[in-house]
């Protein structure tokens, strides 16, 4: 006795059948896949710094030499998360390197954390972690309250086509534009819900 298909396998049959004979249309693709300037050039670190400022963030605009003053002057008082391999650019600053153990609730005990970026995007002020050199693990940007990132002239491109073409699909992405925030059905903002408070860039032109 034959059994009578269910109603989801005469929907799946119904589909298969109409694919057969199905042509996928062709995607355009004629969408500019890089900017009219070159990755650090000055209008894009002025495009970058103008987007942070919309999104409330802060930026300090140094020289390779006044890196180290500026990190150490944008950070709070209390103690200082750092990635297990801090750049010595950043100077000598008085954290404690993650080793990956620290709990969330443990990293919930710094008052800021201290990061480079693996790239970022001037036409929508977003930086891109990767959890590569300078940078450490997803967590530690997350959970702290202040997070000091820095960002070299020379990582910043114009568009989010080259921001995903220098991005690797298989490390752990993290795009970061502004500080965390969100609004109730008010449109009240509220700022360190799902990460850092307060975001600090250091943008760094390069020699």
């Amino acid at each position: 006795m034959n059994t009578p298909p269910t109603g989801r396998q005469r929907v799946l049959a119904a589909i298969r059948a109409a694919n057969v004979h199905a042509d996928a249309p062709e995607i355009p693709r004629a969408y500019h896949h890089t900017g009219e300037h070159a990755p650090g050039a000055e209008p894009l670190l002025d495009l970058f710094a103008d987007r942070l400022l919309d999104y409330r963030a802060s930026v300090r605009r140094v020289t390779a030499g006044e890196l180290a003053a500026a990190v150490a002057a944008a950070l709070p008082d209390g103690p200082v998360l750092l990635p297990p391999d801090p750049p010595a650019a950043w100077g000598e600053i008085a954290g404690t390197r993650d080793d990956g153990t620290l709990t969330p609730h443990a990293l919930d005990r710094f008052a800021a954390v201290v990061t480079g970026c693996a790239l970022a995007c001037a036409e929508t002020g977003t930086i891109a972690l990767d959890g590569s050199a300078g940078q450490g693990r997803r967590a530690i940007t997350l959970v702290p309250d202040v997070h000091v990132c820095v960002v070299h002239a020379a990582q910043v491109v114009q568009t989010v086509p080259e921001l995903l073409a220098g991005l690797s699909p298989t490390r752990p992405i993290t795009l970061v534009s502004g500080p965390s925030a969100t609004s109730d059905i008010e449109l009240q903002r509220v700022e360190g819900v799902h990460g850092p408070r307060t975001l600090i860039v250091v943008l760094v032109s390069d020699p």
